[in-house]
């Protein structure tokens, strides 16, 4: 390989690290790189006050939860309907039960969740909504609750029918 060549893919090699790099401390590799493009969700914290919360519940004595359905139909919806469901989740263990985030697996679903801690034996709200706007057909979402208990990230979803 000539000397040109390889300086080349030196550069290109260097440039990609240092852009994966500023992801990372910036925190956006965290969520969907397209919720950067899309309208500000209220209840999103900010990076700092997220980093704050996941340094307390990394502190913070592991509990248990339950989610009756991890899973829902919104069933036959219109393309352009935001839709929502809530889950109920309980604090099953002896400690406080703390959720740190919610990370959706797109910027087309927008979560809510309690910001409180939730007693031991007390229920709190893990919130989706859905913005069906231009995804015509099946569709099945993802979300995983980051907490303080044994099994985090804890996985529920989603799934409806959009018609144009």
């Amino acid at each position: 390989m000539n000397t040109t060549l390889k300086t080349v893919l030196l550069t290109v090699l260097t440039l990609s690290i240092f852009a994966v790099a500023i992801l990372e401390l910036s925190g956006v590799s965290s969520y969907s790189i397209s919720n950067l493009f899309k309208k500000e969700n209220p209840n999103k914290l900010s990076p700092e006050e997220q980093s704050k919360r996941d340094a307390v519940i990394k502190t913070m004595e592991k509990t248990t939860m339950e989610v009756p359905d991890t899973k829902f139909n919104f069933g036959k919806i219109k393309d352009g309907d935001k839709v929502r469901h809530t889950w109920k989740i309980k604090n099953t263990g002896t400690a406080p039960l703390m959720v740190s985030n919610v990370v959706t697996s797109c910027g087309c679903t927008a979560p809510f969740f309690s910001k409180e801690p939730i007693a031991p034996g007390k229920e709190g709200e893990v919130t989706l909504e859905f913005n069906s706007s231009g995804k015509a057909g099946h569709v099945a979402k993802n979300a995983h609750i980051l907490a303080n208990i044994e099994n985090s990230p804890f996985p529920i979803s989603f799934e409806a029918d959009v018609e144009k």
